[in-house]
C-alpha cells in the first residue's frame, strides 16, 4: 500500500468499534490448546531423540534435523507468547504455568519476557516510548545529529549479521539469564528470571547424569540458535517495512499502530503453522487476548483487516535494508538513502542537523 492509499485506509476504519468487532474471536479454548501442545511437543521430543541417536552417524545428519526440531521451537515459544497475553487458556493459572514451564525450554523467562512484551504493545510505533521489546530504530534527524562513533555503533547493531545470528544467541543465551537492564524494582520478573535459571541448571545435571553435557548441547544449540534467528527475523519484518507505522506521542494512535506498525506477513501454510500464524500481526497487535487458532478466521471474516501491507518471504528480505525513519516521508529508508536526505534538510532548514527530541532516543543511542 502507498501512503495516501493507508491514510484514506485509517480514515475509513476510524469509526470502527474495534472492541466489538474483535471480541468474539476472544475465546481461548483448553481442548484446542491442549491439542496444539501435543501436536508440537511429541514431534518435537521424536526429533530431539532422533538427533540425539544421529551423532554416532555424523554430525550433517543432526544438523539437518535441527531445521525441523527449531521450528517445531519456534512454535513452542507461540504457545508461550499466547499464554503471556492470557490468550491459550480460559484460566489464567495454567496459562501462567505452561508459559514457565515453556519458558525454560525456550530460554526465555517467562514474567520478565510478559512484562516487557506488554511494554511492546501498549507502545508499539510511539516514538517518545522506544524501550523494551523493541528493535532500536532511529530516525534520519537523531542518527544524523549523533557522534560518528555512536553512527558507526548503530550501523553494526541494525547488519543483518547481528540482528539474525549474533544478536539472538547473545539474547537468549546470555542476556536472559541476566538482564541487567530490568529494573530492580521488578520483583515477579526477576524471580521469573532466577527460577528459570535454577531450572536450566537442573536440566544441564540431568542431561550430564543421562546423555552426557557434550551430546545435549550438541543436540540442543542448533536448535536454539536457529529458532532464535527465525524468531527475530519474524519480530523484525512485522514491524520494520518501508511504509510502516511511527509517530512521536501527540500524533500516536493504538488502533492506527496496529494496523499499519504491522504487516501482514504472508507464507506458505506450513511454514504459517509452524510460526502459529503470527505473521498475522496486525491481527495480534488490535486484540493480542485472540488466540493464535483463531487469528486466520478473525481475519478471513472482517474486510476492515484485509487491507493492510503484506509482506510474502522474498519481499521481507528487502526489508533488512530499511534501518531509519524518515520523519518527512514518513517511510523506513536506508543508509544509502541519506545522502539525498542530508541534502533536502540542508536546503531546507539551512541548520546543523540535531535529534529532533533527544529525550525520546533510545538511551545507548544518546
Amino acid at each position: 500500500m502507498t501512503g495516501s492509499e493507508m491514510a484514506q485506509t485509517s480514515q475509513s476504519l476510524a469509526d470502527v468499534d474495534w472492541n466489538a468487532l474483535l471480541r468474539p474471536y476472544k475465546r481461548p479454548s483448553a481442548l484446542r490448546g491442549t491439542f496444539q501442545l501435543i501436536n508440537t511437543a511429541v514431534p518435537l521430543g521424536l526429533i530431539w531423540l532422533a538427533m540425539l541417536w544421529s551423532l554416532q552417524y555424523g554430525y550433517w545428519l543432526t544438523l539437518l534435523l535441527a531445521v525441523p526440531a527449531a521450528l517445531l521451537f519456534m512454535r513452542m515459544f507461540i504457545f508461550q507468547h499466547d499464554c503471556g497475553h492470557g490468550a491459550f487458556f480460559r484460566s489464567r493459572r495454567l496459562n501462567n504455568i505452561v508459559g514457565s514451564v515453556i519458558g525454560v525450554m525456550t530460554l526465555v523467562p517467562y514474567d520478565y519476557w510478559r512484562r516487557t512484551h506488554a511494554i511492546h504493545h501498549a507502545t508499539s510505533g510511539n516514538l517518545d516510548h522506544r524501550s523494551f521489546g523493541d528493535i532500536d530504530t532511529l530516525t534520519v534527524r537523531e542518527y544524523l545529529g549523533l557522534p560518528r562513533s555512536k553512527q558507526l555503533l548503530y550501523r553494526l547493531y541494525r547488519h543483518p549479521l547481528v540482528l539474525l545470528v549474533i544478536g539472538p544467541a547473545y539474547q537468549f543465551i546470555f542476556k536472559h539469564r541476566y538482564p541487567a537492564d530490568l529494573p530492580r524494582t521488578w520483583r515477579r520478573e526477576w524471580a521469573s528470571v532466577h527460577k528459570t535459571n535454577l531450572a536450566l541448571l537442573a536440566v544441564l545435571v540431568l542431561m550430564w547424569s543421562t546423555v552426557g553435557l557434550e551430546s545435549f548441547l550438541l543436540v540442543q544449540l542448533p536448535i536454539t540458535l536457529i529458532s532464535g534467528s527465525i524468531g527475530v527475523f519474524l519480530f523484525y519484518v512485522q514491524h520494520q517495512y518501508e511504509d510502516t507505522y511511527w509517530r512521536f506521542r501527540e500524533a500516536w494512535n493504538y488502533y492506527e499502530a496496529g494496523l499499519e506498525g504491522s504487516s501482514h506477513f504472508v507464507l506458505p501454510k506450513v511454514l504459517q503453522w509452524f510460526t502459529g500464524n503470527i505473521g498475522l500481526h496486525h491481527v495480534h497487535h488490535l486484540s493480542s487476548q485472540i488466540p493464535n487458532y483463531r487469528l486466520q478466521r478473525c481475519l478471513d471474516e472482517n474486510r476492515a483487516l484485509q487491507n493492510v501491507t503484506r509482506l510474502t518471504l522474498v519481499e521481507s528480505v528487502k526489508t533488512l535494508r530499511m534501518t531509519l525513519w524518515d520523519e518527512d516521508e514518513r517511510r523506513l529508508v536506508g543508509f544509502r538513502d541519506l545522502g539525498p536526505i542530508r541534502q533536502r534538510l540542508a536546503a531546507r532548514d539551512g541548520t546543523p542537523i540535531t535529534a529532533t527530541k533527544p529525550d525520546a532516543v533510545p538511551t545507548l543511542w544518546r
